[in-house]
């Protein structure tokens, strides 16, 4: 399947904590019950359905979730809109730092 976008790993994320804009696309409980420092909220429906309420096109957006595959299928929708978006693969299931709450 082609891809208009990159895709790092949560495991080179720790880097760019505090540099990047990272939005977190998990539903708001599972966000609560812990995320990556520095990552925003925006549940995956509410993002794809009204994208430009929450991102700007001119700039460049890391999303994370769980596993991946909603970071990857948000990636898809938003990519064909115009928007930059990086897929950070793995999630914070991967990730092995602490988890805010």
């Amino acid at each position: 399947m082609f891809s208009n976008f990159n895709t790092i790993s949560v495991h080179d994320l720790d880097s760019k904590l505090g540099k990047i804009n990272l939005i977190d696309v998990r539903e708001c409980y599972e966000y609560n019950n812990g995320h990556v420092p520095t990552a925003k909220n925006v549940p995956m429906g509410n993002i794809i359905s009204d994208a430009d309420k929450y991102l700007d096109k001119t700039k460049e957006y890391h999303i994370i979730c769980q596993s991946g595959a909603r970071s990857a299928r948000t990636c898809t929708e938003l990519a064909s809109q115009g928007f930059k978006v990086i897929n950070v693969s793995g999630g914070t299931g991967s990730y092995i730092k602490p988890l805010e709450r």
